[in-house]
């Protein structure tokens, strides 16, 4: 039987999934903004006609994240993986209150102010509160890939590698795009290591529900009781 606790957090984190990939939203709607080119970001930026819809996204997300850890049971998860996973949440929240003001890689006025700093502070604080996020999803998925309980068994490692290879794609992309190049696919790759993380806290969600729960220590036998 599926106690309340797994399954609130599963919940929770089905619901996080999916608002964490709201994001593909951009395929129906008039953005202006190609994909394999623009940061997921700037889907968000001030500027852009549907910010409040993006931004509204990312808040839930992170707020229900950290909902689910809160929730999750110390006898399934790892303490480490616990707050890592609320790390994430909460930076994802406060990223969706530091919007960009502006688009960097189709605006070359607000390229020139970002490389010049003269945009608003958001801008700076923004990449930190992702930076952040990122460090603590990147723990929680190998902490709780690590631990059988929890992880999604089959699909875990997998998730992880792709992870950590869409992360180096993204950073190799935003260095070459910072150095002059033409990103080298910067959109796509932040695309993939955003959509990794909405499809692994699915598979978290259906992990919880499919884990055994662990028993609960019983009498000591007459053996045991022995000094």
């Amino acid at each position: 039987m599926i106690t309340p606790r797994p399954a609130a957090a599963a919940t929770l984190l089905a619901l996080a999934a999916l608002t964490y990939s709201a994001w593909t939203m951009e395929a129906l709607l008039p953005t202006s903004l190609p994909p394999a080119h623009t940061y997921v970001s700037e889907l968000a930026a001030t500027d852009q006609p549907y910010t409040t819809l993006f931004r509204t996204a990312d808040l839930l997300a992170g707020t229900l994240v950290c909902a689910a850890a809160a929730t999750l049971s110390a006898r399934r998860t790892p303490p480490t993986a616990r707050a890592a996973l609320f790390l994430f949440g909460a930076a994802t929240a406060v990223d969706s209150r530091l919007p960009l003001s502006c688009t960097p890689t189709t605006d070359p006025n607000c390229a020139a102010r970002e490389t010049a700093a003269l945009v608003p502070w958001t801008h700076s604080a923004h990449t930190v509160s992702s930076t952040v996020a990122l460090c603590g999803i990147l723990v929680a998925m190998v902490t709780l890939t690590r631990t059988t309980r929890t992880a999604p068994s089959y699909a875990g490692p997998t998730l992880v590698v792709l992870e950590l290879a869409a992360t180096a794609w993204t950073l190799v992309a935003i260095a070459a795009l910072e150095s002059g190049h033409d990103g080298w696919g910067v959109g796509i790759a932040q695309r993939l290591q955003v959509g990794v993380i909405a499809i692994w806290l699915g598979a978290l969600a259906v992990s919880l529900l499919h884990a055994p729960e662990p028993a609960a220590a019983g009498p000591l036998r007459d053996a045991d009781a022995r000094p």
